[in-house]
């Protein structure tokens, strides 16, 4: 059984007591951490986020110069089982985020590899990554970030439709190698569990939320190594293979006449125009239909080939560039881990990670942190929908009511103006009549007759 290595966060505080009560309490704490011990193996790193996590985390400068670096909150987010829970979250919209953690070096080496970590994304992420990346011994923490080269990248990848999957990456021989199979993620907007065991047999496991979701062998499911075999080159196909499925019966025959059968003929009910003038118009031809006694070229029926040997293929011979590789599965160096991000929208919390070589206590230790807070959560999470949706709700209200507001006044200022129109439409037929019979005396009578005569 390999030494207990307990984070910061991990050491037992004892407070001064008499000494029979001193004496009790380091027993009691002596026993509690051997239990842990035998239960959990190796503890290479564990970050609950509780307070003092800055003195143990280091966030990169990687993007200072473009003013385009993110700052992280601690905060246990919007909606939590336990608000003194608390993570890292991203808060800045359009920023790059980039911040690591050291741990005691070591090598995965005939030892059983378990990373896992929780990521919540409370910003319904449409396209952006919850992933984290394991690295080696050669990193600038201060620097750290996109081309900082890492040893494993594991965690969820989401990206309009097309990407909801885990990633996992394995970089071997400097190139970064994805896993072939696909593991879809989870896309809402609560806490989930991310678990990678990487066994010294090669086989690996992929777990969310405790459950297993893919399992299989590296050698398979990464093309890590070429392949041990491959289609020989120099192989021809033989004279005598047939690789024809299908040939032509050689019982059918064609119809006699078969071929005299017109496509189109011509239609019988046509009759010469009354109006038609040969010398004029032309000679007359009666108008062509197709033929309904017309079924196409002539396809002679095909019928399945007793001599098919299906389609030729090279034999497989031994491939002379692979190698065996007994440590497909290891790293030499594990001594950071990292998160490093580009966020559109923000908001992704991460929390409670750990580096074991223990799954079972990966497993508890993921009951004891998430599966503890979660029915809460997601208890929480549904009173902020509600509360969220009652608040719109209410808005859109008032500004349906302030649109009916608008109208009333709208409408009255209508009624307003009518009622002008009207009146001042009421008052011009009588001052025409007005002008007319209260007429100066002056112009009584005028007309153009008396004005010539006057003149």
């Amino acid at each position: 059984m390999g030494s207990l290595l307990l984070p910061v966060s991990g050491v037992m505080a004892i407070p001064k007591r008499s000494s029979s009560s001193t004496a009790a309490v380091v027993v009691a704490a002596v026993v509690a951490i051997a239990s842990v011990a035998a239960v959990a193996g190796e503890v290479y790193f564990q970050e609950k986020f509780d307070d003092g996590w800055e003195d143990r985390w280091v966030k990169s400068d990687w993007k200072n110069e473009d003013n385009t670096t993110g700052e992280w909150n601690h905060t246990s987010g919007k909606w939590n089982g336990d608000a003194d829970d608390k993570g890292i979250q991203t808060s800045e919209d359009h920023r790059f985020y980039a911040i690591s953690a050291q741990y005691p070096e070591f090598s995965n080496k005939d030892k059983t590899l378990v990373l896992q970590f929780s990521v919540k994304h409370e910003q319904k992420l449409d396209c952006g990554g919850g992933y984290v990346k394991l690295l080696g011994g050669d990193v600038g923490q201060k620097k750290f970030g996109g081309e900082t080269p890492y040893s494993i990248m594991f965690g969820p990848d989401i990206c309009g439709h097309d990407t909801k999957k885990v990633h996992a990456i394995l970089t071997k021989n400097g190139k970064n190698h994805l896993i072939r199979k696909n593991v879809p993620c989870e896309t809402d907007q609560l806490t989930h569990v991310y678990t990678l065991i990487i066994r010294p047999d090669a086989k690996y496991s992929i777990l969310i939320d405790n459950t297993e979701r893919q399992s299989g062998s590296i050698y398979d499911d990464w093309n890590i190594l070429p392949p041990k075999k491959k289609r020989d080159p120099e192989a021809k196909k033989p004279e005598d293979w047939d690789d024809k499925e299908y040939i032509p019966d050689p019982e059918d025959k064609k119809p006699e006449g078969y071929d005299d059968i017109p496509k189109e003929i011509t239609e019988p009910d046509a009759t010469k125009p009354e109006d038609w003038d040969d010398e004029e118009d032309g000679e007359w031809t009666a108008p062509t239909i197709p033929n309904p006694e017309y079924k196409g070229p002539w396809n002679q029926k095909k019928i399945k080939n007793p001599d098919f040997k299906g389609k030729w293929k090279a034999p497989l011979i031994p491939n002379p560039e692979y190698k065996d590789d007994p440590y497909i599965y290891a790293f030499d160096s594990l001594k950071h881990i990292g998160i490093e991000l580009w966020q559109v929208k923000s908001g992704t919390l991460f929390d409670n990670i750990l580096i074991t070589d223990d799954p079972e206590y990966a497993k508890k230790f993921a009951e004891e942190t998430w599966a503890k807070h979660k029915d809460a959560e997601k208890a929480a999470f549904d009173e902020a929908e509600k509360k969220g949706f009652e608040e719109e709700s209410a808005n859109s209200k008032v500004n349906d009511d302030d649109d009916d507001a608008s109208d009333d006044e709208d409408d009255d200022k209508a009624d307003v103006t009518a009622e002008q129109t009207k009146d001042l439409a009421d008052e011009k037929p009588h001052d025409i009549t007005a002008s007319a019979d209260e007429k100066p005396e002056i112009y009584k009578g005028d007309s153009s007759s008396e004005k010539k005569d006057e003149l």
